[in-house]
């Protein structure tokens, strides 16, 4: 069957492709000859576009042929006819003459090749040098027509979660002076080099890094903002991923000979870790509680470090050498492709935190969701969502780790490939007692959307979407002793017996293929809250959360009831922690995690601006938290870091301290 599918596809190819002209073949792909020539390389670099700076020389030695445009169904499927099957996926490209998409970097690269047998001539994929001078045309505005991208160019061009139908039919707008098509939208398109930062120096033929973890697109696609349809704007994608946004076109000439750069970006983090394993001395007693720190630190901009306004979602793990590592995003919209994944390490014995520093990053990718896990077996886990484009409703999910606290980390593998819901990585990845590794991950976009669990049983080479939902987003879980799945999450809340909406509590005996509901005994939480569900070290199941919203709750209903040293009740607002020693039946220790001091605090993210004293603590935060091996708690709100330990949580609160407060 497969070779009479061959035989056919070269039918179609050459019916597609006439050969017959006065005894000459015609090209397969129309070409057009951009001829050699210099020009400045770059842009002004301003905010998010940093990348696009050093603005440098480059010379093109010889000219070369370029696709008219973006390589077709029709086209691409004469080499790949399995491709036919993916037409109209996500309501796109259905037609011979629309642009190709769902294709990999290797999916272009192997037509290329194809097609360099069957014409005998060299075709491969441009270089960004190569991409970027034929896109500009000789222009040096944004555009190659100007300031602005005309009306009759434009496809969508705004931040979307779910594409609109626009047609990709090539060649529908006019050229630019090149006699190229849709250099500005339709799909973005494949380049050959790996991305890396640009040389100062000028250039002859340049080919890019020598190596890299992501490889070029340009050009910008249908259903994404019109910034980043600019000339020379940069993007950049795993190579094994393949989205409904790119495709690419073709160019038909010998490699160039430049020599590939090497210039590894300078990563504070990562700078002189010690890989002498600590011995860790644990803390049972007596009890510890360590005022609250920052751990987001605002790099120095000779760093060049990208920070934005806006840092949250947190994740934090220990590593065997004693330090301990933090992750978060920062952007300045949420939804934006601006967000990155920033990094800051204490390091043994260290009292701040370092200033922040680049963990990962897909150019030009909204980057949504992050998680840590030390596997108690020399491994560092890190798991991480990756947009098609912006918004965090088309993600994958990529894992890397590292063996060497840190200090390097593995090439971003895919284990989720589909960009598509249930893929938003939720910190707080467990360890089951068989070994298993669990990631949670929120199933849609929507703050009413529920949990997804993905579970991996051979050390995270392969991942299994479980197919159930837990009651809630942003869920935290952890396995009970008779291998039962049980977790919290925020919305979706469940009317107690008496009517009164409580935080949904699920239940699962199949690993997450199903979920019982059920009404827990605590307060819902909302916007910009995120709780922990944790089992510690000394066997109890640890919960932290909020008493209540403190804008969306109505006043009469907020805050929990504690009680002091002396039994006596006291109304206390804010995060508060709760222990289980039944496996989550009973919650009989709760408290709120303040140590009765007064403080005037910046929580970050959503949090802003709070007062800590005996009866108000943290009133919003995304949660995630670690224990140590020497049984210290590390909780982290959206900006500060909290240490305490079991016996400090067990020890009630000096009614004293209630009593100065409320005289």
């Amino acid at each position: 069957m497969k070779n009479i599918q061959k035989v056919v596809a070269y039918l179609l190819g050459t019916f597609l492709f006439p050969v017959s002209m006065m005894g000459q073949s015609e090209e397969v792909i129309p070409l057009v000859t951009i001829p050699a020539g210099v020009f400045y390389m770059g842009g002004a670099a301003e905010g998010e576009d940093f990348d696009e700076a050093p603005i440098h020389q480059v010379v093109l030695t010889s000219s070369f042929k370029m696709g008219k445009t973006e390589v077709t169904n029709a086209q691409y499927e004469a080499f790949c006819p399995e491709h036919r099957a993916l037409r109209g996926k996500n309501g796109l490209s259905k037609e011979d003459d629309e642009a190709v998409i769902f294709v990999s970097y290797y999916d272009a690269v192997a037509f290329c090749e194809w097609l360099s047998r069957k014409e005998g001539k060299i075709y491969r994929l441009p270089t960004e040098a190569e991409w970027e001078y034929a896109c500009r045309a000789g222009s040096y505005y944004p555009f190659s027509m100007g300031d602005e991208l005309p009306s009759n160019y434009q496809k969508n061009q705004r931040v979307v979660r779910n594409y609109a139908p626009v047609s990709l039919k090539v060649a529908q707008t006019p050229p630019n002076t090149f006699g190229l098509y849709d250099m500005h939208g339709n799909v973005e398109e494949w380049c050959q080099d790996w991305y890396g930062p640009y040389s100062s120096e000028k250039q002859m033929d340049p080919v890019g890094q020598s190596n890299g973890c992501f490889r070029v697109t340009r050009g910008g696609s249908h259903n994404t903002p019109e910034k980043f349809l600019r000339s020379s704007n940069r993007m950049a994608m795993i190579p094994e991923d393949k989205h409904a946004q790119t495709g690419f076109r073709v160019v038909q000439a010998d490699y160039p000979k430049g020599k590939p750069q090497t210039m590894e970006p300078f990563v504070l983090s990562n700078q002189q870790i010690s890989q002498k394993m600590i011995s860790w001395k644990r803390k049972s007693s007596p009890s510890l509680f360590i005022p609250p720190i920052p751990f987001v630190i605002q790099p120095d901009c000779s760093s060049q470090t990208p920070f934005y306004k806006h840092n949250h979602q947190p994740a934090i793990t220990w590593c065997d050498n004693g330090d301990l590592l933090a992750i978060w995003f920062t952007a300045d919209n949420e939804n934006g492709r601006e967000m990155v994944v920033l990094t800051s390490r204490l390091r043994a014995g260290a009292k701040e935190w370092e200033p922040a520093s680049l963990f990962f990053k897909v150019p030009d990718r909204n980057m949504t969701g992050s998680a840590l896990l030390n596997d108690g077996c020399g491994t560092l886990y890190h798991l991480n969502g990756v947009e098609a484009s912006g918004d965090w409703q088309n993600l994958i999910m990529i894992q890397r780790i590292s063996k060497d606290n840190g200090k390097t980390w593995s090439y971003p593998r895919i284990i989720a490939s589909e960009h598509a819901k249930r893929h938003q990585v939720i910190a707080g990845t467990i360890k089951t007692k068989e070994g298993w590794l669990i990631q949670l991950c929120d199933a849609g976009p929507g703050g009413q959307d529920s949990t997804a669990i993905h579970v991996s049983r051979d050390g995270g080479e392969n991942w299994s979407d479980m197919g159930g939902s837990i009651a809630g987003i942003h869920a935290g879980i952890v396995q009970l002793k008779d291998g039962k799945l049980l977790a919290f999450g925020r919305n979706n809340n469940i009317p107690d017996s008496t009517g009164q909406l409580r935080m949904p509590m699920s239940i699962s005996d199949n690993m997450g293929k199903s979920w019982r509901y059920f009404a827990s005994e605590f307060p819902p939480i909302d916007g910009g809250q995120r709780l922990i569900l944790k089992r510690l070290n000394e066997g109890p199941i640890l919960l932290v959360s909020f008493t209540d919203h403190p804008l969306r709750t109505p006043k009469n209903e907020r805050g929990i009831i504690f009680k002091d040293d002396e039994g006596k009740e006291y109304r206390g607002y804010g995060m508060y922690a709760a222990l289980s020693y039944d496996e989550g039946k009973t919650w009989p220790v709760k408290k709120l995690i303040t140590d009765c001091n007064y403080r005037f605090l910046n929580g970050g993210g959503w949090t802003q601006f709070f007062e800590m004293d005996a009866t108000h603590a943290e009133p919003r935060g995304y949660l995630a938290a670690t224990q140590t091996p020497d049984n210290v708690i590390h909780l982290l709100t959206s900006r500060l870091h909290y240490r305490f330990n079991l016996a400090w949580l067990e020890e009630p609160i000096s009614g004293r301290y209630i009593h100065e407060k409320n005289h």
